[in-house]
């Protein structure tokens, strides 16, 4: 079971965008690197396709390493190490502080 999946509330803890909250668009665990709404975001140049027929510049949010980014605790709203409880049989991702089950909304 992975600490960080799609659709988490994280918080980036180090480097140029620390502080900024955001939800989990893509993980990319071969890399070990997640894709952030709103974080490291780049322009890229577009040449005229289908899709673009005029071409231009278009705004992308790049991957950034999953160990800058922590998941949000849901009932204090400050990020949190995550550990794994089984519950039923079944393994639950859970805040480490305040013990709640942290569930991810894509």
């Amino acid at each position: 079971m992975r600490r960080i999946r799609k659709g988490d509330l994280v918080q980036v803890i180090s480097g140029k965008y620390k502080g900024a909250k955001g939800r989990i668009l893509l993980v990319l665990p071969e890399d070990d690197k997640v894709i952030v709404e709103g974080v490291n975001v780049k322009k890229r140049h577009v040449k005229p396709n289908a899709k673009m027929p005029q071409g231009g510049t278009v705004e992308r949010e790049a991957p950034i390493h999953a160990c800058k980014v922590m998941p949000v605790d849901p009932t204090t709203g400050a990020p949190t190490r995550v550990r794994i409880k089984v519950e039923d049989g079944k393994k639950v991702r859970v805040a480490v502080k305040s013990g709640a089950p942290i569930t991810a909304n894509p």
